[in-house]
């Protein structure tokens, strides 16, 4: 195709959108056929927009157009046999890795994509994942809770290296253990409990007579409060999104007698 039958056509600039799992893509037109581009391989461009924090994919997606545009405005063809950046499974492998430890997950949660990022790898015997790989490295443990634990996790990570690009799915087939459900009956007498608790240590009494009382969870929630998180009268307490599971502001109500405990 040359730069004169391109003008002719009047190509117009390739827009961005997002589809439902926040992936950013290009949007064009070359002689009424829509093209849809998630990177820049077939361009020849190192561009990988939805390697990044999902905040960070439309600026990324812009420069990708930006590309597109001076390509497909140059004279090539899309279509064109091109000299592509291929990329590896293990590549993409990382690349899904780097995303992750970018976005705005706990500490907890980063530390444990690391730790199976890290002995996945090092079982690899080449820069390709298959399904075996997934598989023996799974089978290193025995309980089901902790199989379905570390696959859980392996599979967040395989899902971003193939919306990066990586083509194979490596997890395709390989289902969770099935474990036992265990029965946890709730406590008869939670005053007497607590009273035992308060025997052993008050600050630790303090804290399940909140998360009792408050309905806080007993991790971050709890361990982590200040008193400027108080109202002034001591009768509410204010958590912003990033204190709590849910990633949304809360506001909960401190009933009388955990007040008078606390003060």
């Amino acid at each position: 195709m040359s730069v004169k039958s391109l003008s002719k056509m009047s190509v117009k600039y390739p827009k961005v959108k997002s589809d439902n799992k926040q992936r950013v893509y290009i949007v064009f037109y070359i002689n009424g056929k829509r093209y849809r581009l998630f990177n820049g391989r077939k361009i020849n461009s190192n561009l990988y927009p939805n390697s990044y924090p999902v905040g960070k994919r439309f600026e990324v997606a812009q420069l990708l157009a930006a590309e597109v545009f001076k390509f497909i405005t140059s004279g090539l063809s899309i279509q064109e046999p091109l000299k592509v950046i291929n990329k590896s499974d293990l590549e993409y492998f990382k690349l899904a890795l780097d995303a992750k430890l970018q976005g705005e997950y706990s500490d907890k949660y980063k530390s444990m994509l690391r730790f199976v990022y890290d002995s996945f790898t090092s079982k690899l015997s080449n820069e390709n994942i298959a399904s075996n790989d997934v598989k023996s490295y799974l089978n290193h443990y025995a309980l089901g809770v902790s199989y379905n634990t570390i696959k859980r996790h392996l599979s967040v990570l395989i899902n971003e290296a193939r919306n990066i690009g990586m083509n194979s799915n490596p997890m395709e087939g390989i289902k969770a253990k099935k474990t036992k459900a265990k029965l946890h009956k709730p406590y008869n007498d939670i005053r007497l409990i607590l009273d035992e608790i308060k025997l052993f240590n008050n600050n630790l009494y303090l804290c399940c007579i909140m998360t009792y009382g408050c309905l806080l969870r007993p991790h971050r929630e709890i361990r982590e409060l200040k008193w400027s998180d108080f109202s002034d009268d001591l009768g509410y307490i204010h958590l912003s999104g990033n204190r709590n599971k849910s990633g949304k502001n809360r506001i909960v109500p401190v009933p009388i007698y955990v007040r008078d405990i606390a003060c």
